[in-house]
């Protein structure tokens, strides 16, 4: 049997830590590998582990194949829906997962509803439903969808997250460093944790998941009172521009006025993180 391992389909999934492999390794050689591997014509595209496993070993496996998939796109679809219902994977994996499911989703629909009737006939099918083929195949109308994930709390329904926690991942997609990422996926800091770091200069946050868990827990820490600092600090009122520009202004006025509230916000984020710096250096010194 000739299966192909797409080396960038098996790392669209987080791996196995050592110990989940090495559990799973222990299981196989006890009592075989019980669960098929899903394969798309020759391609693997569930059972990854269980694969190496048996080649390492020389053990029998079975496979299926899945004969709905008409893209990649419906590959991955299927994927994140697999491990999204799996109990073992971390918050912040399924937050990623419903986050990525929202933006293949989001592509999907934008080019369904982009394709005109004539283009739609030169490609000889109708325009691409948003969802999958094996859940509803008989869905070709664009227009008749509901949009998919559309928010916020659609994403965290998907991932069972509040979406308070939703917010968290996404900050730290956005702005956290590779090394902070790490440790919230080794769960040696939490989402918020996490968050509040990665609002640091890329090196802090690299240095403190460098020095572990607990500077991770006191960078947090520093950032958390550098906002509550920035918070209670008088402001003088001269200095306050509302965000929202009161309905009697012209246009001119109001963009006027917004950027001088952006102008705002920009001075009291720069002094934020020079506080933030400063507790920094503090504590390194007193270490």
């Amino acid at each position: 049997m000739n299966i192909i391992v797409n080396e960038e389909l098996k790392a669209y999934i987080d791996p196995l830590t050592p110990e989940e492999y090495a559990s799973l390794e222990r299981s196989i050689l006890t009592e075989g590998c019980r669960d098929a591997l899903v394969l798309w014509g020759d391609l693997l595209i569930d059972g990854h582990n269980r694969y190496a496993i048996c080649q390492a070993h020389g053990l029998p496996f079975q496979t299926v194949q899945a004969t709905l998939f008409q893209t990649m796109e419906d590959v991955h679809l299927w994927m994140i829906e697999q491990h999204l219902g799996r109990r073992s994977v971390s918050d912040f994996q399924r937050g990623v997962l419903a986050l990525r499911k929202r933006e293949i989703l989001s592509a999907r629909r934008a080019k369904a509803l982009a394709m005109t009737p004539a283009q739609a006939d030169e490609e000889g099918s109708e325009p691409a439903p948003q969802i999958p083929p094996w859940e509803d195949a008989a869905v070709t109308n664009p227009a008749q969808m509901d949009k998919p994930l559309a928010s916020r709390e659609d994403i965290a329904k998907a991932a069972r997250l509040s979406s308070s926690q939703v917010v968290l991942i996404e900050k730290i997609q956005k702005q956290a460093a590779p090394e902070l990422v790490a440790a919230v996926k080794s769960g040696v800091i939490s989402l918020n944790a996490a968050a509040a770091v990665a609002s640091l200069p890329v090196d802090d946050q690299v240095a403190a998941a460098a020095a572990g868990k607990d500077e991770l827990k006191q960078a947090a820490k520093r950032v958390r009172e550098a906002r509550r600092q920035s918070r209670t600090a008088p402001a003088g009122a001269a200095d306050q521009v509302p965000l929202t520009p009161p309905e009697s202004m012209s246009a001119d006025d109001e963009i006027k006025a917004l950027q001088q509230r952006v102008a705002q916000l920009e001075k009291e984020n720069d002094a934020l993180r020079k506080q933030v710096l400063n507790l920094l250096e503090k504590s390194s010194r007193l270490a």
